[in-house]
């Protein structure tokens, strides 16, 4: 294991080459998904685990060090250990697959979250629709705690273009004045689905009333809506549970 040493990875920018994985558990999913290349993986002096972490970036060939600089410079958290340095990378979405389009997400966090609760239940496809947030910022990948590199995601400048690549998808827009109430007993089985969210903020425009099957969540009048991750969480879990036929 090298020792402290000069770098040159600087703090995030989204016009930069690569990213990086701010923790010990997104780093290990870094590197053990493959999906990424890894510039290096480097570790605080006081990180406990470095014999299991060496010893995994020895077997792929995976450069590490010791730099507490680097990490104090990169993370704003004090208990930030790892930092994995990978390139950034295009995908495709499968379109055999059921995917999920998440219209003008604009919370880094919410983000995050969004991608670990996709692929938890299975669902590994993920469509974003610009204006986006940066799906390579170290705090979606924190948030989604490796889960990003467990799926795949592409970015679309509209819905039409989204739809022009991904035409035999069956579309479920979930909206607060939807069509259709979604609920356990009545969840649809489509063979191919996608199932598309709103922002935080606004939601999805009355144009997505027409785009497809409108739902709406069921919800009390306590509250104005749900918040989008548990929303899309709801989603997820019906129409995978669904599609499983259970």
């Amino acid at each position: 294991m090298e020792t402290e040493t000069k770098m040159s990875i600087k703090p995030y920018k989204k016009a930069a080459d690569y990213s990086y994985t701010l923790g010990a558990f997104p780093t290990i999913e870094l590197i053990k998904s493959g999906t990424a290349a890894v510039r290096g993986v480097y570790i605080h002096s006081s990180f406990p685990d470095a014999k299991q972490l060496s010893g995994l970036c020895r077997a792929r060939g995976i450069p590490l060090a010791v730099n507490d600089k680097l990490i104090a410079r990169l993370s704003d958290k004090e208990n930030v250990f790892v930092v994995g340095v990978f390139e950034k990378y295009t995908q495709q979405l499968d379109a055999s697959r059921p995917q999920l389009v998440l219209v003008n997400p604009g919370n880094m966090g919410n983000m995050g979250t969004i991608l670990r609760t996709a692929v938890g239940f299975g669902i590994h496809d993920i469509a974003f629709i610009s204006p986006a947030v940066d799906v390579f910022h170290p705090k979606v990948v924190r948030a989604s705690m490796g889960a990003l590199f467990r799926l795949r995601h592409e970015y679309f400048q509209s819905f039409a273009e989204y739809r022009g690549r991904n035409p035999q998808h069956e579309v479920f827009t979930f909206m607060l004045n939807g069509e259709r109430p979604l609920t356990v007993e009545n969840c649809p089985k489509p063979g191919l689905f996608c199932l598309v969210f709103g922002n935080e903020a606004t939601g999805l425009d009355d144009s997505y009333l027409s785009a497809g099957t409108s739902v709406i969540i069921p919800q009390s009048g306590e509250v104005d809506s749900l918040n989008l991750t548990i929303a899309v969480g709801i989603g997820a879990f019906l129409f995978t549970r669904a599609a499983a036929g259970q």
